[in-house]
């Protein structure tokens, strides 16, 4: 018989531990409130092999595309090579073309479950249906997760949520460069996913937006700009008004690290623009 209900009753963290106390296996579906999306999370004897975003069986290449072990372009050539579209075909192009290692692509669909579920734990509110003995399809390659330390991690990551919010109130306000920023900026070495945000930078683009856009979730996108504010880089603006309120075009840059003395350089462009 199928387990179901709502995350308000239930949380993530709860259903995660009863899958890994009673050693379960099937498919845990997951649909948010308010438009949020859906997953699909896959067990094997309580532990986490597979996760599926938005209804689709994710391939390794765009796994691996997500959490940055991959290119966009690279992911084109290894599914060219490969020819077969199947997660097998795929690593073995990436290894025979030297893209990746074995171990690469292991611990890269590791990293991506677990930012799948890490995600998953944001939500307060939604349907959700365990159907026991359900697994992904056989050409998915599959990583083992125990549940016991994820679900710890996942705890952290939930009260540093709570704590962000409280610190980021409202995502619906742009970001504008500090006209006075910190005397350390010089020794900042921003990481590629703010490079980013930071290229979105623009008096019409919401904090929300950028994260739609760059589809960065509500933990991310917190964080990100959080760290910004405490670097002294970025400050909040004003709430732009509805007809203002269109995404600009900045394309995200592709370089992600910059050396340090092009960083101000770099600030006083994007502010010009």
């Amino acid at each position: 018989m199928a387990l179901k209900g709502n995350l308000k009753d239930v949380g993530i963290n709860q259903l995660l531990n009863l899958i890994h106390l009673a050693h379960k296996t099937g498919a845990l579906s997951v649909q948010s409130e308010n438009g949020g999306g859906n997953a699909r999370l896959y067990f094997r004897e309580g532990k986490l092999i597979y996760a599926a975003l938005d209804n689709q069986e994710t391939r390794l290449t765009d796994m691996l595309v997500k959490i940055g072990k991959l290119s966009a372009d690279q992911a084109v050539a290894i599914r060219q090579r490969a020819q077969v579209d199947t997660d097998k075909a795929l690593g073995i192009a990436m290894i025979q073309s030297g893209v990746l290692t074995q171990n690469d692509i292991v611990q890269g669909v590791k990293n991506y479950l677990l930012e799948t579920v890490y995600q998953l734990l944001t939500w307060a509110g939604g349907a959700f249906l365990f159907e026991a003995n359900l697994l992904p399809p056989e050409e998915r390659i599959t990583v083992p997760i125990n549940l016991d330390h994820l679900i710890i991690e996942g705890g952290r990551r939930v009260q540093e949520l709570e704590k962000l919010r409280e610190e980021l109130p409202d995502l619906d306000v742009p970001l504008k460069f500090s006209e006075r920023p910190d005397a350390n900026l010089r020794n900042i070495n921003l990481s590629v996913d703010q490079w980013k945000i930071v290229s979105f930078i623009n008096s019409r683009n919401t904090i929300r937006q950028i994260a739609s856009y760059l589809k960065v979730d509500e933990f991310q996108i917190r964080r990100i700009v959080y760290g910004l504010q405490q670097a002294g880089l970025v400050e909040l603006g004003q709430a732009p008004r509805p007809t203002e309120s269109v995404l600009a075009t900045l394309p995200p840059p592709t370089a992600p690290n910059v050396q340090r003395g092009v960083l101000l350089r770099v600030i006083d462009r994007l502010r010009g623009l």
